[in-house]
């Protein structure tokens, strides 16, 4: 059964580990898939070619305003509005407080947190408060719950996106839009492949279920969001950590 037949999404950061999955799980649904990237264009092509033409990809700097606009400006003009927004685009730069510069700090809220505000305002007003009908998916990550030492941009930054997700549900339910939030916890992807033995075996002890979380899992978790089956929650925050909080 496909879950998405026909309907218009944007998942931005399409190109990554997790966004790649997500792309091919909708397209897999039915979905007509669009994805931006910025710095991941031979991904973004192998994606493209891979899925024959059902998902498209832009190359967007979202964290800037105008060319957000004019991203979803672009989007509307081609297929006339858009059914769900993922917002998946994410960088870490990981530092120490003291040590952290402030290039690092503004580059991760800007990336994490102004590429939200930006594509979500602009597809809610350009689209789906016209229509009065949409579905929005941000992601966060465990450590916007719990923070992590090293990682207080990072924290901060996906904090935010949850007390954002929060706020657009209860600002636009009356409009039939949802908003949720998944944060997932240790997940295998290629950000995860340079860490040291002891820091991947650290982190597993502690999950219940004992094993890193997959991609797959992930967009799972996303596909049930962007599908009708989840067409009474909103304001929400799903958790995909194996049970580590």
């Amino acid at each position: 059964m496909q879950l998405l037949k026909k309907k218009i999404i944007i998942v931005t950061g399409g190109s990554g580990d997790i966004g790649q999955s997500i792309v091919k799980k909708f397209v897999k649904h039915g979905a007509i898939v669009i994805f931006t990237f910025f710095s991941s264009k031979k991904n973004a092509k192998n994606l493209e070619k891979k899925l024959k033409g059902m998902a498209i990809g832009y190359k967007v700097n979202l964290s800037n305003s105008n060319s957000s606009k004019e991203f979803i400006k672009t989007i509307i003009k081609k297929y006339e509005f858009v059914d769900i927004l993922v917002n998946n685009v994410g960088i870490v730069r990981d530092s120490f407080l003291i040590r952290m510069s402030d290039d690092n700090w503004n580059d991760v809220i800007k990336t994490n947190l102004y590429s939200i505000f930006n594509i979500t305002k602009y597809v809610i007003y350009y689209s789906m408060i016209k229509r009065k009908s949409g579905n929005i998916i941000n992601m966060s990550s465990i450590v916007g719950i719990t923070g992590n030492s090293g990682q207080s941009n990072y924290a901060a930054s996906k904090a935010g996106i949850i007390g954002f997700t929060k706020s657009i549900a209860k600002e636009f339910g009356k409009k039939n839009i949802r908003c949720n939030v998944i944060a997932p916890g240790y997940i295998h992807t290629k950000m995860n492949y340079n860490l040291k033995e002891n820091i991947k075996n650290n982190w597993i002890k502690k999950i219940p279920l004992g094993r890193p979380g997959t991609v797959e899992e992930v967009s799972n978790c996303i596909l049930f969001l962007a599908s009708d089956l989840s067409s009474y929650i909103t304001g929400s925050v799903i958790n995909v950590n194996g049970g580590l909080i």
